[in-house]
C-alpha cells in the first residue's frame, strides 16, 4: 500500500485521508493551472513517493519557482549520460556567497541503489520552503543565515538502473555505479595516504593538500570532476553524504593508517568535532537510538550508532576524507537504513526518522567561531590560514577574507597568518552551549613594523607565536567597540612599568620570564 499525499497540518504531516485545514490554500492563487495535482490538492504538499529523473527535476524547480526570493536551482555538471547535476539550494539572497554566512552542501544518492537519500533530500527541499512561507522561526532564521545546497542525486545514471528493477527486488549492487561502471565514493583522490606520509614530518601541514598529477592519469568520472569544481568554487564549511545499507553515521578518516588492516581506529586532527557532528544526526534520530540489539544497525549500538569510517571498515578514493583533506569543508556519511531501496510505504516514516537528524545536523555549522581577516587598510587578505594551536589542521580564508572553524566547546589559541604579515594570535574560549559561532576578526600588520620583530622573533619557540593576544572578550572579541586588541600598535611602556607583552608570557607559565626585560 503506498502513502501518496500528506498535508502538512498545524506543521505536522498526516494522511489526506484523515482530513485537515489547507493553511496554503491562498498559495495557490496565481500558480498556472497545470501544476495543480490532479487531487486538486496544493502543489505544496510533499508526495512521498519515489521520483524518477524528470519528475526529481520537475519538483526541484517548481519549488524554487514558489519560494524564488530564498531559492533557486543550478547545474554543477552532468552525468556520463547528460543528465544535469542539479542543484537546489536555499538563502536570504540566493545565487551569492554573502560574508559570513557559512555553506553548507548535502549530497544524496552518490550510489544510485541507495535512494532513501534522494528522496530525503527532495522532501527536505520542499519542507523548507513551505516552512519559510508558513513563517516558521527556526526555518526562516536558518535560511536567513545560512547558505544551504541540496544534490539530492549525484548518480542519476545509476538510479535508473536501480529504478527499472524496482523497490523491494534490487540487488545489493544493481545501479551502484555510475554509466562508466566506477564507484564514485572510490574514485576521488587519495589524498589520505598522502596525509599520513605527510604527518611523520612534523614540519609539514596536512591540509589543502592538491590532487597528485597521477590522479588524472585514470578514469575519473564526470560526476566526481563536478563535485570537485563545485567544492572550488564555493567556501562549503559542512557536508553530509546520504547512503543506504546499514543505519549509523560514519566520519573520517575512511581509509586507514595501516591500510593491510581491515578496521582500524584513524582519527583526524577534528576528531571531537567530527564526533560533535555524527552525534548531532545520531542522538535526534529515533532509530539511531532505539536500544534493542535486533534493529537494524544493532552492532552499532554500543558505540552510539557512529563510527570513525576506517573502524568500520577502510577504503580509499572517498569523497569524506577528500573533503577534508583538500577544502575547508568536514563531511560526514550517513547510512539511513539497511533497506538500499525501500517500499514507497516507508518513505513517510523515513522522513519522519530524518527529518530533524538533518536540520540539527545542518544548524551545526554555527559552531566554533567565524569571522574576517583584512589588512590595516581594512582589505580583505585572502587564503589567510586559522592555525588552532594543538589541531594540525588549518582552514583558510575565503576570497572576501571570510572564515568559519568549527570547534568543539573549550579554550583554543587561534593564529591568524598569511605570507608578508606578522602571525596575530587571540585565545577564544567557547562555552558549551554555544549555537551561534563567536565573530574573531583579525587584522594583519605588514612584517618588518613594530618593536615584536626584536622581541620575540630572535628567541622565537615551536609556537610561532609573534603578537599577544591583546585583550579579548570570552569569544576573542575586543574588549572595547572598534578596538581591535593588536599588540604591535602599543609601544613599550616606560617609567619602569611592564611592556605590553608581559601578560600574554606570564598566562603561559608560573615561571616569569624575566630575562626578556633585559631588551
Amino acid at each position: 500500500m503506498a502513502w501518496p499525499y500528506f498535508l502538512d497540518c498545524g506543521r505536522y504531516f498526516a494522511s489526506v485521508e484523515e482530513g485537515c485545514y489547507d493553511p496554503l490554500e491562498k498559495l495557490r492563487e496565481g500558480l498556472d493551472t497545470e501544476e495543480a495535482l490532479p487531487s486538486g490538492l496544493p502543489p505544496t504538499f510533499i508526495h512521498f513517493t519515489h521520483h524518477s529523473y524528470a519528475q526529481m527535476v520537475r519538483v526541484l524547480r517548481r519549488t524554487a519557482a514558489r519560494c524564488a526570493h530564498i531559492a533557486k536551482t543550478y547545474s554543477i555538471g552532468r552525468s556520463f549520460n547528460g543528465k544535469e547535476l542539479l542543484v537546489i539550494e536555499f538563502s536570504a539572497r540566493p545565487g551569492q556567497h554573502e560574508l559570513m554566512e557559512p555553506e553548507v552542501k548535502l549530497i544524496g544518492n552518490i550510489h544510485g541503489n541507495e535512494v532513501a537519500g534522494r528522496e530525503m533530500l527532495i522532501y527536505l527541499a520542499q519542507y523548507l520552503c513551505t516552512e519559510y512561507l508558513l513563517g516558521s522561526a527556526r526555518i526562516q532564521r536558518l535560511l536567513n543565515t545560512t547558505r544551504i545546497h541540496l544534490l539530492p542525486s549525484m548518480n542519476p545514471d545509476g538510479y535508473e538502473v536501480a529504478a527499472a528493477e524496482g523497490a523491494g527486488y534490487n540487488g545489493w549492487t544493481s545501479g551502484r555505479q555510475n554509466a562508466q561502471n566506477l564507484d564514485l565514493n572510490r574514485n576521488f583522490p587519495d589524498l589520505t595516504s598522502e596525509y599520513y606520509r605527510l604527518a611523520e614530518s612534523r614540519s609539514v601541514r596536512g591540509d589543502h593538500i592538491p590532487i597528485p598529477q597521477h590522479y588524472w592519469w585514470g578514469k575519473v568520472a564526470p560526476e566526481t570532476k563536478a563535485i570537485m569544481k563545485w567544492m572550488r568554487t564555493t567556501p562549503f564549511v559542512l557536508s553530509a553524504s546520504l547512503h543506504g545499507g546499514d543505519l549509523v553515521v560514519s566520519y573520517p578518516f575512511d581509509f586507514s593508517k595501516h591500510p593491510q588492516e581491515e578496521k582500524m581506529f584513524s582519527p583526524t586532527p577534528d576528531e571531537k568535532m567530527f564526533k560533535l557532528l555524527a552525534r548531532a544526526y545520531a542522538d535526534v534520530h529515533p532509530m539511531m537510538m532505539d536500544r534493542s540489539e535486533n534493529r537494524c544497525g544493532g552492532n552499532f549500538l554500543k558505540r552510539g550508532s557512529i563510527i570513525n569510517g576506517a573502524d568500520w571498515y577502510s577504503f580509499t578514493g572517498g569523497m569524506s576524507d577528500f573533503n577534508y583533506l583538500h577544502s575547508n569543508c568536514f563531511e560526514i556519511t550517513v547510512e539511513l537504513g539497511c533497506v538500499k531501496f525501500p517500499p514507497e510505504e516507508a518513505l513517510y516514516t523515513l522522513w519522519q526518522h530524518n527529518k530533524e537528524p538533518l536540520l540539527n545536523f545542518v544548524e551545526m555549522v554555527h559552531r566554533g567561531i567565524k569571522g574576517v581577516v583584512m589588512d590595516k587598510f581594512g582589505k580583505p587578505v585572502k587564503n589567510a590560514r586559522i592555525v588552532v594551536k594543538g589541531i594540525r589542521h588549518d582552514i583558510t580564508t575565503a576570497p572576501d577574507g571570510d572564515y568559519w572553524r568549527l570547534l568543539p566547546p573549550g579554550s583554543h589559541i587561534v593564529i591568524a597568518q598569511a605570507p608578508g604579515y606578522s602571525k596575530v594570535i587571540k585565545k577564544v574560549t567557547i562555552p558549551a552551549r554555544m549555537k551561534r559561532a563567536g565573530r574573531v576578526d583579525f587584522i594583519l600588520q605588514p612584517l618588518g613594523t613594530g618593536p615584536k620583530q626584536l622581541l620575540l622573533g630572535p628567541r622565537r619557540s615551536g609556537s610561532g607565536l609573534r603578537d599577544p593576544p591583546g585583550g579579548a572578550s570570552r569569544y576573542g572579541e575586543p574588549k572595547e567597540p572598534g578596538q581591535e586588541p593588536l599588540g604591535g600598535r602599543r609601544q613599550p611602556s616606560v617609567g619602569g612599568s611592564k611592556p605590553w607583552w608581559w601578560s600574554y608570557f606570564t598566562s603561559l607559565s608560573e615561571h616569569k620570564p624575566r630575562w626578556l626585560l633585559k631588551y
